[in-house]
Order: C-alpha cells, then structure tokens, then sequence
C-alpha cells in the first residue's frame, strides 16, 4: 500500500493537467506526492477518448449506509476529500434518480478548489422533482436523461433517450453524453447505477474507499450479477492507497467486449 499525500503543489499540477497542460515529471515530489500524481493523473489527462471512473465509499463490512439509510459519515474526511478531487478533475458526474431523491446531493466541489462538473441525473420516468437541489442553478450545467415528456427548469438539459422497464442502457447514456461534450465522467451512485456501467463494460476505473467502520446491517456498495464459481469472477488489476481516514482500491476494470448492454433484467428496480 502507498500512502498518498496531495500537497498543493501536486493539486495545482493536477488541474492544469486537467486543463490541458503537459503532464509534468515529479521531480523533487515526496513518495506520497508521486502516489498522488499516479493516482489521479489519469483521471485528469485528457487523451480524446472517453475516460469513466466509479466511486463507492464504504464501511469495513461492505455497507454504505444503515439499515435506516444514514449514510452520512460512512466515509472519513480524506475520503470525501478523494470523491470531491474527482469531482473537479472531471467532466460531469452521473448519478441514478434513486440516489437524486433520497440522498438529495449537491454534487459540487467544496472540500476541494476546482470547479464543479455538470451534473447529469439518468430519470428514465421523470421522478426528479424540479426543485431537487442537484437541478439548482450554480453555473454548473445540469442535464437530465428521461425517457418521458416532462418538461424542465430553464437552463437544464434534456437529452431523451428511449428505456426498456423502465431502464436506459448505460451504453446509450455514454454515448449520448460524449455527443453532449461529456468525455470524463464520475458515476457516482447509487450502487445499481455503478454496476450498470460495470457490467456493460464502460468503466475504465472502479475506486472503492473503505473507511474503519462496522455497521452490521444496510445497503451493500456494489450489487453485481452473482458467478457461480470464483474462477469467473471479475479480478482488475489493483494498486492500493492510504488516503489517511480510508484505504483506497484503485482497479482498472475495462475489458474488450460490446459497451452497449443494457442493465440486466435481474438488476432492474431503481
């Protein structure tokens, strides 16, 4: 594991990096400032294709919240300081309605300097109040993508694709935000929105940060499609940070095969 430390210094270098600027050598950086750069360098570089990331924090035990649904502090501090960081070095962050109205997020940058991203909300069936806070206007675009006739706050886009179940294909999402001009993107949660794009092979990078707590009981980070053996199991490959108040698991999860799969029947429900 390898602790990583971001100094000012590496942030700085990050965003510009972010903004187009030539990756920079770490000449002179501490170990944990080079863990840094390694760490969220790719997720800032610009390359023209698409790069998609999937943040999950979670307890000891799996949970990312109780059984009440208090989700509040199941990361530590550095760990929301890690999702605010990606947040800032990407294009939009993506989340699934279910998490728009019962966490009701912000999904702005705060903890961290660097702009907010849009904020993109998947409402096959027009859920989404109006007034949820992730459509208040703050500079930031807003997009919504439904598959209905509702119309929209001014200023939010609307980008209407057609669902099956109630669902929209990840892959239809992904390439509808690309034409939008969304070529980074954090899927942020809930956890059947991440494993959507897990399973339909769009994800470039899963983090997981694990925070020192048990729960005992609650949602689980991350549903997928069971395997029957573990020899079919998904191993990416895996580098490991110590971020000070969560570990985190970097894994690198993109393989070969069609990007347009749909999220599967037994998956279906948010």
């Amino acid at each position: 594991m390898k602790a990583a430390q971001v100094t000012d210094r590496v942030w700085t270098a990050l965003l510009a990096l972010r903004d187009g600027a030539e990756p920079l050598p770490p000449r002179g950086w501490s170990a944990a400032e080079i863990a840094a750069w390694e760490l969220y360098a790719p997720l800032a570089r610009r390359t023209g294709r698409p790069m998609r990331v999937a943040q999950i924090g979670q307890s000891l035990d799996g949970r990312v919240a109780t059984a009440s649904g208090d989700a509040r502090d199941v990361s530590g501090p550095d760990g929301l300081a890690h999702l605010h960081r990606i947040r800032a070095l990407v294009d939009a962050v993506v989340i699934g309605v279910r998490t728009g109205l019962h966490d009701l997020p912000r999904l702005t940058v705060r903890l961290v300097s660097g702009r907010s991203p849009a904020r993109v909300i998947i409402d096959p069936r027009g859920r989404l109040p109006n007034d949820a806070p992730s459509l208040r206007g703050d500079g930031a675009r807003r997009v919504v993508i439904q598959s209905v006739d509702l119309a929209r706050p001014d200023g939010v886009e609307v980008l209407r694709l057609p669902a099956e179940d109630g669902w929209i294909a990840p892959g239809a999402i992904a390439r509808a935000l690309a034409e939008a001009g969304f070529m980074h993107l954090l899927i942020e949660g809930g956890g059947i929105t991440i494993a959507g794009f897990l399973e339909a092979q769009l994800l470039d990078r899963l983090h997981v940060a694990v925070a020192p707590l048990i729960i005992g009981a609650g949602p689980t980070g991350l549903t997928t499609t069971p395997v029957a053996r573990l020899a079919d199991a998904l191993r990416p490959e895996t580098h490991v940070y110590g971020l000070g108040s969560d570990i985190l698991f970097d894994c690198a999860v993109t393989r070969p095969a069609a990007a347009t799969a749909a999220i599967p029947a037994a998956r279906r429900g948010a």
